[in-house]
């Protein structure tokens, strides 16, 4: 293997500094992707389709879990894939391995969830053996199809207006692959990180970076009830950092 030459301290700082520029390049054209990406136009979910989950059928609206957007991956777990019906897909494994709490992203109303055809039992099992605790739904009818995802894995956003359902992005292969992160989630959806440095269309949902920010087991507790409406969880939020803020 050719690996690249041995410099001096100073000499590796500046090839890093080089290289830096380039980088920030990279995350602004990012940025700005993403900008445009909340300016997608959406099309709206017009069939009424159904999931099993474990406690019964459940549909579409049901599950953003009350929440307004909400990110669906398709997970290859199914007869026909290899190591069924004890593993799942191992590239859809090796994703599912790389996903970020859910609770920053429930924190910015985004709910994520699986789907499948492999039965609730099933999926149960593969959760308890791979500590994986998320949202896991059953196919019953023509989603996957539908959607982009009945062949390979893929991830679909999806906006929530009352009983309304859009679908706002899909993205699979490599840039599916890229995926894990809050961030990477929240940038693929139409609402963003609801930051107020992003580039957003006017009146979408903002507060400042870290702000919100909290440990996954701080967003719900009896002393800081972040629960109820968006709007409400940020009037929380705010007030919680001036509290903060006084006692410092």
């Amino acid at each position: 293997m050719k690996l690249p030459p041995i410099v001096s301290a100073q000499e590796w700082e500046a090839a890093r500094q080089e290289l830096r520029v380039k980088e920030k390049e990279v995350t602004r054209a990012h940025d700005a992707l993403a900008g445009q990406r909340r300016r997608m136009p959406r099309t709206e979910v017009e069939k009424a389709y159904r999931f099993e989950g474990p406690d019964g059928p459940v549909s579409l609206v049901e599950l953003f879990e009350g929440r307004r957007q909400l990110i669906v991956y398709r997970f290859f777990f199914e007869p026909g894939v290899t190591g069924w019906p004890e593993r799942g897909c191992p590239g859809c494994s090796l994703m599912a391995d790389q996903v970020a709490h859910l609770a920053h992203l429930n924190a910015r109303d985004t709910t994520y969830a699986r789907v499948s055809r492999a039965p609730q039992p099933d999926i149960e099992r593969l959760k308890a053996r791979m500590g994986w605790d998320v949202p896991w739904y059953t196919l019953t009818d023509g989603f996957d199809a539908d959607f982009g995802v009945d062949q390979w894995h893929g991830t679909n956003a999806f906006l929530r207006e009352g009983e309304r359902v859009f679908r706002t992005y899909f993205v699979n292969h490599r840039g599916d692959e890229a995926l894990g992160s809050t961030w990477s989630y929240l940038d693929l959806t139409a609402l963003g990180r609801q930051e107020d440095w992003e580039d957003s269309p006017e009146g979408y949902p903002q507060t400042r970076a870290y702000e919100w920010w909290r440990r996954h087991d701080e967003y719900v507790s009896d002393s800081d009830p972040w629960e109820g409406t968006l709007d409400e969880r940020v009037a929380a939020l705010r007030a919680h950092a001036r509290a903060s803020a006084e006692d410092t």
